[in-house]
């Protein structure tokens, strides 16, 4: 069967966009065809930074013939039914239908015979179809057309079965059409020669001819061997940087690895400087030696082969380099004549919200808060207070200003150079972390406290002035802190009481047009029990189990929130647990149907006296031994210990099921069973709310 290949050929698509791009493609492209009814094999898609291209294989020729029947009104319906029924199937008559009894009666039938179509022409409406609604973040037109897309488009390769479609793309009127082609080009400069193609083997065999690797995976791991090769050869490791290994695949068409020098002038900068700059401003690779220590060289990727070897490539963008570096060491050097300490009264002008103030009264909220949470985990108070202090003050160095992605780490390099104390240090550089699930979190004690403040603060100040994150917009990065602070208690162990925090945060603030303390700290917790979820769902924990812990209401100590999940976890899987849950389900929804019924709620204490069959009071006996024997193990935090005592009221639970009449003939004894099914919800209910567990 035939395949389909497609190729938009264009000036330079930006890196970032190319994966993406021939993601969308492969949907739009598949979408479509599926909806025009034609089934197909295999789907590729590729991106360079000159070319999208799509092939799609075992197409059909043809489309299948349809036949369509469509249900109309009963014959002898009135005739406003009829005729919207003919209006609705496109039909004139009544005798164009056919009419059929159905065993309910005649009816009409309104049948649709569609011939197929040549796949062919399916495929050229396609094309424009799918390049109109084709989704790039940014798109352009340019010169006299009116059709938009990334960047001007020079020509569209479209073949089915190795003809060339017939068909275009209208540019607009005042540049008429883009017809399709077979023809596409290589590499820019090295193979700028146009060619034409027959099939896909056709074209992805000449285009690597033409010097152009289609393939973004083969890129990049041409990319990374041959840079790993070089580095070898020097006794170096290749930092492993993925991100910037997928933008440069994005870059060339052609890629040749070359390796550079940095000259040992600016060896002495941070290392982090100098990656930095190297990969944002230049995409260079950094190497590093035996000991983890930069090495001063890097590697870059060039698009194309020269005679020389590359030396003159190299030269350029050693040149390059120097310049760049140049500025960093200057700044380098230039912040080190002044202390962060006497930095810290510049950030009075840099404004963190117009609602919550600058960024140097967000450091004075830090350092109560972060003296606070110091004392509450047994951290050092003073060195706390110190950090958080310093924590922001290398917003307004020179490094940081050109290079924001160091920030944080600047602060560590300054402080160190000024004689502080290193648990300070780390603490200034760690306070940002972790910034995204995985990054490392910080388990020093004045870190983790500094790195609490900084994102309680923000988290606090947001929620009171109502600036929350809804739906997919999160302007404020919230949700990322609120998973830091998560993961920052988690991780390192941490019986903090958040209502508490949150509150004590929140008098920092002030109460000048903020939200309520109270109303602000239940907020937040409702949005930790959400972030929670996230959290223990990737550990395989079911969010209806959170969610049952949550709702007992007051439990803020996500320490002691894991371990009831945890215990409660292991009870709905275990056999007696699972069917003690279910009893209590069922006699949760008996005493909810009573209560409806009577009027009253049956929560009162079981009358013993009342209690007459054998079940029932061995029932009763035992869910009072349950409540107590649980109540000491609770208060101990031992949930697995408490589940455990619960779990052996399975066998008098079921005993009542089978042999107690709950709904007896006498209303007092009724009453009196009501309650003591009651009492199961309740005894359950000491660890968790039971009814919302699902299954």
């Amino acid at each position: 069967m035939p395949e389909f290949l497609i190729e938009f050929f264009s000036e330079e698509i930006p890196a970032r966009m190319q994966a993406r791009a021939a993601d969308d493609l492969r949907r739009l492209v598949t979408d479509r065809l599926a909806a025009a009814g034609l089934t197909f094999g295999a789907v590729q898609a590729h991106s360079t930074p000159r070319r999208l291209a799509l092939v799609v294989e075992d197409l059909p020729e043809r489309t299948a013939d349809v036949r369509e029947e469509k249900k109309g009104p009963r014959v002898g319906a009135p005739e406003q039914a009829l005729q919207g029924f003919l209006k609705s199937a496109g039909l004139e008559s009544a005798e164009q239908c056919e009419q059929r009894d159905t065993g309910k009666g005649v009816f009409y039938f309104a049948v649709t015979e569609k011939p197929g179509r040549d796949t062919a022409a399916v495929l050229a409406e396609t094309i424009p179809a799918v390049m109109a609604e084709f989704p790039w973040p940014k798109s352009m037109r340019w010169s006299q057309t009116d059709v938009r897309w990334v960047r001007p488009l020079h020509a569209v390769l479209a073949l089915f079965g190795g003809r060339t479609l017939d068909g275009s793309v209208p540019l607009g009127p005042r540049q008429g059409a883009l017809s399709f082609t077979d023809t596409t080009r290589g590499h820019r400069f090295l193979s700028p020669e146009p060619f034409a193609v027959t099939g896909f083997a056709d074209y992805a065999a000449k285009l690597r001819a033409a010097h152009v690797v289609l393939d973004r995976d083969e890129r990049k791991a041409k990319i990374k061997a041959d840079a790993e090769a070089l580095a070898a050869a020097e006794g170096l490791v290749l930092k492993p940087d993925e991100g910037l290994l997928e933008e440069v695949a994005g870059l060339v068409e052609w890629p040749v690895v070359l390796m550079g020098r940095i000259d040992d002038s600016f060896m002495d900068v941070p290392q982090e400087v100098l990656i930095t700059s190297m990969r944002t401003h230049q995409k260079y690779f950094a190497l590093v030696d035996g000991n983890g220590r930069m090495a001063p060289r890097f590697v870059v990727v060039a698009n194309t082969t020269t005679g020389d070897g590359g030396k003159a490539v190299v030269a350029g963008n050693e040149r390059v380099l120097r310049a760049r570096l140049s500025d960093a060491k200057f700044f380098w050097d230039q912040d080190r004549k002044v202390k962060l300490e006497e930095r810290v009264p510049a950030l009075a002008d840099i404004t963190f919200h117009a609602r919550l103030g600058t960024v140097a009264q967000k450091v004075t909220r830090m350092q109560t808060l972060a003296g606070e949470l110091a004392r509450a985990i047994g951290a050092d108070v003073d060195a706390a207070t110190r950090a958080a202090l310093l924590a922001k003050a290398d917003l307004v160095t020179g490094v940081v200003g050109e290079f924001p992605e160091v920030q944080g780490i600047m602060g560590r390099y300054y402080a160190l150079g000024e004689g502080e104390r290193p648990e300070v240090a780390e603490a200034v550089a760690d306070h940002y972390r972790p910034v995204g699930p995985n990054d490392t979190c910080p388990t020093a004690p004045v870190s983790v406290a500094v790195a609490l403040a900084d994102k309680i603060d923000t988290l606090v100040g947001f929620f009171a002035i109502d600036e929350k994150p809804t739906g997919s917009k999160d302007p404020y990065a919230l949700r990322r802190a609120a998973l830091g602070i998560i993961r920052l208690v988690l991780e390192n162990g941490l019986r903090l009481n958040l209502l508490e925090v949150f509150r004590a945060a929140h008098r920092l603030h002030g109460a000048d047009g903020l939200a309520p303390a109270d109303g602000v700290a239940g907020d937040l917790l409702a949005f930790f029990a959400d972030r929670l979820k996230v959290v223990l769902r990737d550990r395989g924990v079911r969010h209806d189990l959170i969610d049952a812990v949550f709702a007992l209401g007051g439990e803020d100590d996500l320490v002691r929130l894991l371990a009831r999940v945890q215990a409660l976890q292991a009870f709905v899987g275990s056999e007696d647990g699972a069917n003690l849950l279910t009893a209590c389900k069922r006699a949760s929804n008996i005493v909810r149907i009573e209560e409806k019924k009577d009027g009253t709620a049956h929560d009162r204490p079981v009358d013993a006296a009342l209690l007459q069959q054998p079940e029932e009071k061995e029932l009763y006996a035992a869910l009072t031994g349950a409540a107590e024997q649980a109540a000491p193990l609770l208060a101990a935090e031992d949930f697995a210990g408490a589940m455990a005592a619960l779990a052996r009221l399975r066998g008098p639970v079921d005993a009542f099921f089978d042999t107690v009449t709950v709904n007896a003939e006498d209303p007092t004894l009724r009453v009196n069973r009501l309650r003591l099914l009651s009492q199961i919800r309740t005894t359950l209910n000491a660890v968790a709310d039971v009814s919302r567990i699902e299954g």
